[in-house]
């Protein structure tokens, strides 16, 4: 009953929406969906992307103290090339600063978006310097 009275609501929510809003809405929730199952420590951090139409930033957080352990990013870098080049350039630089933190594994957090050619490539980068996830 309570299934089919969320599906009415939210049939009648997106009858009024735009195409973006709708996109924004799913991306939300496909966000919260992969949120809700991962968690970072001090051990197993959360490697948290971020991907916009020209910028890549990743993140190690440990959700436990609520601190940010490492940071890399293209903004205010000189960094060349397609957005895939970039992810595998940060995904190198995430690694390295992880590797100076002393941290090996983590728990990728891939923000809603799906696992496709930019986080793939960010992914791959990451683990041939030695990053397991």
């Amino acid at each position: 009953m309570i299934t089919k009275l969320y599906a009415v609501r939210q049939e009648r929510l997106e009858s009024n929406m735009s195409n973006l809003d709708k996109k924004v809405l799913n991306k939300g929730l496909r966000k919260g969906r992969v949120r809700s199952k991962i968690s970072g420590t001090a051990d197993r951090p959360r490697l948290s992307v971020s991907i916009s139409n020209t910028h890549v930033s990743v993140q190690l957080i440990d959700d436990v103290k609520q601190v940010t352990l490492a940071a890399s990013t293209t903004v205010g870098t000189k960094q060349t090339g397609s957005i895939s080049e970039q992810a595998a350039f940060i995904g190198l630089d995430i690694a390295k600063k992880a590797k100076k933190a002393k941290i090996s594994a983590v728990v990728f957090d891939r923000n809603g978006h799906r696992y496709a050619k930019r986080l793939s490539a960010l992914a791959d980068a990451a683990r041939k310097e030695g990053l397991r996830f």
